[in-house]
């Protein structure tokens, strides 16, 4: 059997070498034997595909990605294009979206992930806001974000909705992260049900992103943004859905929900909760493997490793 090749994306100012935001990642692929193609990201999002490939060489065999955020309709073009020079991509299109945007995956960790409703497209108004919240009970906190990204950096005024009954409020930041998120916006919008995660005493949360390569874990670090926090998740309720999902190379992020009795913050921020009571796991979010950013400080050569071997 041919053993995969990894294809990352070029450096957009010099095209012969690859992104210096990956640069590290192709060195850890290096240290373990690994071979590489490049993919000119750039050219992808405009549309010319066949100028996106031009520097993978035909034959050889099937292909990781590991890179920047694609959409889902480029993504199933740059599969076809890399399928016509036999550099199949070992994530198809479906696998790809089922795991990269939430109504893919939603449905299969809904008994670990907070309750959620999406609107697809961006022709939704007023009236559409007020049947999604109540579909999610008509009151109490929500987050809003897109298929696919939030704008929690942006938290009071295009992600948190303190209250869903206030119609004015969902609609204002409803409105207000279309805006920011502009032709990025990704599929639709979802309301999500906020709950209150345990925080680090710096006030981050404490979240691991968990990467699973056909149903079993190879790699558990912390999340990106808060690369300090290094927490190890219970993954025995998450390892089944993560099978029944039924795709190969997946992330989920996972943060531990506090007693809610004992939450009395009105307006918490990312991630708030308090530092005691009970707590569980939960699944923040679900990402595809090949587009989830990985945390400084990792043994990414053991991911590279375990994708070699697939």
């Amino acid at each position: 059997m041919v053993e995969p090749a990894v294809i990352l994306p070029s450096d957009p100012l010099l095209p012969r070498r690859v992104d210096p935001h990956f640069a590290w990642e192709l060195a850890a692929l290096r240290a373990v034997g690994g071979e590489h193609a490049l993919l000119d990201h750039d050219a992808l999002l405009a549309g010319d595909v066949e100028a996106a490939v031009r520097r993978v060489p035909t034959g050889g065999g099937p292909l990781w990605y590991r890179g920047w955020m694609i959409p889902t309709a480029r993504y199933g073009r740059l599969a076809e294009a890399l399928a016509a020079r036999g550099r199949p991509l070992l994530t198809g299109p479906v696998a790809y979206a089922t795991a990269h945007e939430l109504p893919g995956w939603y449905r299969t960790f809904a008994p670990l992930t907070p309750a959620s409703i999406w609107l697809p497209g961006t022709g939704w108004d007023r009236r559409a806001l007020a049947a999604a919240a109540a579909e999610l009970g008509g009151s109490g906190p929500a987050v809003v974000k897109d298929y696919v990204k939030s704008r929690k950096h942006e938290w009071a005024e295009a992600c948190y909705v303190p209250e869903l009954a206030d119609l004015d409020a969902l609609e204002r930041v409803a409105s207000r992260f279309a805006e920011l998120q502009g032709e990025f916006l990704a599929g639709g919008l979802v309301l999500r049900r906020f709950e209150p995660f345990v925080r680090a005493a710096d006030g981050r949360t404490e979240e691991a992103r968990v990467w699973w390569l056909d149903g079993e874990p190879v790699l558990v670090g912390p999340h990106p943004d808060s690369p300090a926090h290094r927490v190890s998740p219970d993954l025995s309720a998450v390892r089944p859905l993560v099978r029944a999902l039924g795709c190969r190379f997946v992330t989920t992020d996972l943060a531990r929900r506090a007693d809610t009795a004992s939450a009395t913050c009105s307006d918490p921020g990312p991630g708030a909760g308090p530092e005691g009571g009970a707590a569980r796991w939960r699944v923040v979010e679900v990402g595809d493997g090949q587009v989830s950013e990985l945390p400084s400080g990792v043994d990414v050569e053991a991911l590279f490793r375990a994708l070699l071997k697939a």
